[in-house]
């Protein structure tokens, strides 16, 4: 069965909100067939990546950069996972106060180094998370997950 591992940075009502959006979506009933492994970010390890079949990060913005978390769980994986996950697919959020470019931009980075593909359109949120951006987050969970059944 495939896995869909979700590694995440939640420290916030806000992350929260988009991680369980995320996470519905991904576990949505009529996604069969695939397992959902959720990891926060300091927790995640290189054999839980090795073990994935696509991934979905989620992180906030902090100081213009994506979080020290997420951060550590790249440099933790990057060398044990690079040559054996290139061609992978992968999807993220990324919630900022007021500007999100600099945390889009590191992952952007860091995914292009590990020849991850990316499966779905990010989604960034500033401010308090609303419907549409909810409901963009159930999509992300719901896109990637299903990526994995066809």
């Amino acid at each position: 069965m495939p896995t869909l591992l979700i590694v995440h940075h939640t420290p916030s009502p806000h992350c929260q909100a988009l991680f369980e959006a995320v996470v519905a979506g991904a576990t949505a009933p009529e996604i069969e067939g695939v397992r959902v492994e959720r990891r926060a970010a300091l927790a995640a390890t290189a054999s839980d990546v090795l073990a994935s079949d696509a991934f979905l990060l989620g992180t906030p913005a902090n100081l213009g950069y994506m979080s020290g978390a997420l951060k550590h769980f790249f440099d933790q994986i990057y060398y044990p996972c690079l040559d054996a996950t290139q061609g992978r697919p992968f999807g993220y959020y990324v919630h900022g106060g007021n500007d999100v470019t600099g945390a889009v931009r590191g992952i952007e980075a860091v995914t292009t180094g590990l020849g991850w593909r990316r499966a779905a359109e990010p989604v960034t949120v500033t401010g308090e998370p609303d419907k549409a951006e909810l409901a963009a987050c159930w999509e992300l969970g719901a896109t990637v997950a299903a990526g994995l059944t066809a």
